[in-house]
């Protein structure tokens, strides 16, 4: 079943219940990446639904149908928002995709009494972790004002996925990128320049899986063995076939690591 609301007077979600929900089971907050929307996790998320695994997919501030971040908006604080309002007496699993990573490794950080474990697809320490990597993220945001959002996507989109990758799913990230909004992306390019979690990962202690495509160009596979090398009992697992959009581009593959993975939490 697929539902969709909008708590706390701004931030939109889709839900994808499970028709076989297993009450043992946590439910999972599925954060999209820096081009996304919660429309980018609807495949995987699908997926996990019919095997008896609930999900909420957020659209963050300034993407899709939430409304844009306010002038002091953080979006750690946000996603721990609608996690008390989604699920107030039970922790969730986090899983994030790129900057959604970046974001979901923080809310672990802040707030690990919320959360069950922690999914990490194609991502990051941050974009903070040098001063060019920052500066670059930065300028991004001077690109999407410059060219506009169906440009960046023209150039970027193809980029994203497996050289093999089905035609209909490079269509589907460039849709998603060209929806950018300019409030959305440059609170999201900010929150990425500014953050290098590299120091802070020892501190991670729920249950963590890193999962990466094989072709990923944009993370890497190396930074996310750096993730699961850091981060107390994490594995990773390369998914073949994908590059840094895999939760699209093998929503199977990723699904059945994902249900393996919440189904073995304690």
């Amino acid at each position: 079943m697929t539902a969709a609301a909008t708590v706390l007077d701004r931030l939109h979600f889709v839900e994808r219940a499970a028709g076989t929900e297993s009450s043992r089971h946590p439910r999972i907050v599925l954060l999209h990446g820096i081009g996304g929307s919660a429309r980018s996790c609807g495949p995987v998320a699908n997926r996990l639904a019919a095997r008896g695994i609930s999900s909420w997919c957020l659209d963050a501030p300034g993407y899709g149908e939430s409304a844009d971040p306010r002038p002091g908006d953080d979006i750690v604080s946000d996603v721990i928002e609608l996690v008390c309002a989604l699920s107030p007496d039970r922790p969730v699993v986090l899983m994030g995709t790129s900057w959604g990573g970046v974001v979901a490794t923080a809310v672990a950080l802040r707030r690990p009494d919320m959360i069950a474990g922690l999914i990490l697809a194609d991502s990051t320490r941050g974009s903070g972790t040098t001063r060019a990597q920052s500066d670059a993220m930065l300028s991004r945001v001077d690109e999407l004002n410059t060219l506009g959002a169906h440009a960046v996507a023209a150039q970027r989109a193809p980029r994203l996925t497996a050289p093999a990758a089905d035609p209909a799913v490079v269509d589907a990230v460039r849709r998603s990128m060209a929806d950018l909004r300019p409030a959305g992306f440059r609170a999201a390019a900010a929150f990425m320049a500014a953050t290098d979690h590299g120091p802070e990962l020892v501190k991670i202690s729920c249950p963590t899986t890193v999962l990466v495509g094989e072709y990923d160009l944009v993370t890497g596979v190396e930074e996310s063995r750096l993730l699961a090398d850091a981060i107390t009992g994490a594995r990773l697992h390369v998914i073949a076939d994908a590059g840094h959009v895999a939760i699209q581009e093998q929503p199977d593959a990723v699904a059945e690591l994902v249900a393996d993975f919440v189904r073995r939490l304690p």
